[in-house]
């Protein structure tokens, strides 16, 4: 394999380039994909890669080069831009006329204008019937594909840069999406606000698996916040807990609060007069604002595969 392009969500493809055909390394070429003949840029694979990719079984079938385009085909990919912007707004004034509970995301049309997919999302079931014969009305002589995503689908395919100021990772590496829910943050002593552990899609943030299985792992042998403790100074209550560096904060009874390896302390059954505060990073109290916690987590419409 020398030569690939990028597709949907940044999935490396590989290309199947007829000896005829002569390619260089940035040339946007025509292939054939499972939606059509579609443009998209070549450019050339690293041997390192291409030898890892050849031996990877999960590896996507290859795109079948039609062609390389010309002069003329660029022009006529710029009309098909345009065309997808018009046509956008044409199928979103179709559904505002038949009030229906759906939120437009984008609109693709094959290079070979034989399909036309609008991808939407909706917190239900959409009844689309009279809407698709109105579509069938306005674009005449081609396919019409009304595709449901959910948001962090949606997310994936406009793309954009997340809070850490890389590109999303689920428009550019991330394949499936795993399931999300607020407990992983709070073992990672994150802010449980909206805010910080939320992102574009208005889900919990995919980042927050990447590194659970160490929190838990440093979690182990870790005290819980409250409970008594003998340290090297004397008996004192955990107060919070640096799960990395392996460190428990004590409250000692003197009022000091100091640090000490989970090694060097042991939890006892004595009733030691310290009075603790919870963390602020676990304390935010969304519920003044009117915010259910529970819409970050993931459910039947945050992501559909159906990209």
């Amino acid at each position: 394999m020398k030569f690939a392009v990028k597709y949907l969500k940044n999935t490396f493809y590989p290309l199947s380039v007829p000896e005829t055909i002569k390619l260089e390394d940035g040339q946007m070429v025509l292939v054939r994909t499972e939606k059509g003949e579609e443009a998209l840029k070549a450019f050339i694979v690293n041997s390192q890669v291409s030898q890892i990719w050849e031996n990877n079984k999960n590896k996507p079938e290859p795109f079948q080069v039609i062609r390389t385009l010309s002069q003329r085909d660029l022009q006529t990919l710029d009309d098909i831009k345009k065309e997808e912007v018009q046509s956008f707004f044409k199928c979103q004034a179709l559904v505002q006329q038949h009030k229906l509970n759906m939120n437009l995301v984008q609109c693709r049309i094959t290079f070979d204008r034989r399909k036309i997919t609008f991808y939407y999302t909706a917190p239900e079931r959409v009844d689309f019937r009279a809407l698709l014969k109105d579509l069938t009305q306005v674009f005449t002589r081609v396919r019409i594909d009304l595709r449901h995503i959910g948001v962090r689908d949606e997310t994936s395919i406009v793309e954009g840069t997340g809070i850490c100021g890389r590109p999303f990772c689920c428009s550019s590496f991330l394949r499936k999406f795993a399931t999300i829910n607020v407990k992983l943050a709070k073992d990672q002593g994150m802010p449980i606000a909206p805010g910080k552990i939320s992102g574009t899609c208005g889900r919990l943030l995919c980042c927050l698996t990447y590194e659970y299985s160490h929190y838990i792992d440093a979690a182990k042998g870790m005290p819980p916040v409250g409970s008594s403790v003998m340290t090297p100074d004397g008996l004192g209550k955990v107060c919070y807990l640096q799960f990395l560096s392996g460190k428990v904060a004590v409250k000692m009874e003197d009022g000091k609060v100091k640090e000490f390896l989970k090694s060097d302390i042991e939890m006892v059954d004595a009733d030691v007069n310290v009075e603790i505060d919870l963390p602020v990073i676990n304390s935010y109290d969304y519920e003044n604002e009117n915010i259910d916690i529970k819409q970050l987590e993931d459910d039947k419409n945050s992501s559909t595969g159906n990209v």
